[in-house]
């Protein structure tokens, strides 16, 4: 069931709400940088299956989801999951985020004090920094950010497939690149930039330490977008976190270990 959810004077997210009443768990995904909730299609088609009730969320400028100018920061993408949460009544929820939607769900936790959450589960989170500091030596250049929005502004579609080519640590098929590249293109431009300045400049150290749900990290070890380095800095900011390494995964482990993955979230959901 698709539904819009008003989240501020003349924006709307589009939300995929599946298996609402089935009487399970609730997991609220948030996907990443610069796709939408259909990233989670795998998971969607199967976790439905064991009980659990699936939330999509498509960030503002993504998806399906209106496309405002402003409002592209963590902050405000937060203050857009607490409307949903509130507006669906949502109690008790795994909230679960992949890589840039990992970070927005990092700060949810911290500026909403975890509002409606029980657990919380990071896929390849974008934390607590996606792009090196003096004081950080992990992660992705500034320069090369600065060269995703640039190439969105010229040339969008190359920039995704070079992005694209480094996502998957295994074979995929032409098809499903092909299906991979078709969401991220179905974004706003402006967001995706927008998105790229995030990833670039947010600092997510502060959050981490006032995370106390069970947390688990879910990371690829062949992972070459958010290095494995990331991982291990974001557990050791949350206190009892849980990483759950995937050795054949790259940053799509997802996909390349979807079985492996569906699995670790339901126990992870229901321990």
């Amino acid at each position: 069931m698709g539904i819009y959810i008003p989240v501020e004077q003349g924006v709307n997210l589009y939300v995929e709400d599946l298996n609402p009443g089935g009487g399970g768990k609730t997991i609220l995904f948030i996907h990443g940088w610069p796709l939408n909730h259909t990233m989670f299609e795998y998971q969607f088609d199967q976790l439905p299956k064991a009980g659990y009730r699936c939330i999509g969320v498509d960030l503002r400028g993504y998806g399906k989801s209106d496309r405002p100018w402003g409002g592209y920061s963590y902050d405000r993408m937060a203050d857009d999951i607490r409307r949903v949460i509130e507006t669906l009544r949502l109690e008790g929820i795994i909230l679960a985020g992949f890589s840039m939607g990992g970070a927005i769900a990092i700060r949810y936790m911290a500026r909403h004090g975890g509002f409606g959450v029980s657990r919380l589960a990071l896929f390849a989170p974008a934390a607590p920094l996606f792009t090196k500091r003096p004081d950080f030596p992990y992660g992705n250049s500034i320069e090369e950010l600065n060269h995703f929005i640039e190439g969105t502004y010229t040339d969008r579609p190359k920039m995704l497939e070079d992005l694209g080519g480094r996502f998957f640590a295994r074979y995929v098929s032409a098809p499903l690149q092909n299906w991979f590249h078709g969401i991220a293109l179905s974004s706003s431009g402006h967001a995706t930039a927008m998105g790229a300045a995030l990833l670039r400049d947010e600092d997510l150290r502060p959050d981490l330490s006032k995370i106390t749900v069970p947390t688990v990290i879910f990371q690829g070890a062949q992972d070459l977008i958010c290095p494995y380095p990331l991982a291990q800095a974001t557990q050791a900011g949350i206190k009892n976190s849980e990483l759950v390494p995937f050795a054949y995964s790259g940053h799509g482990l997802f996909y390349c270990e979807m079985g492996k993955f569906n699995r670790e979230l339901m126990r992870f959901a229901g321990s």
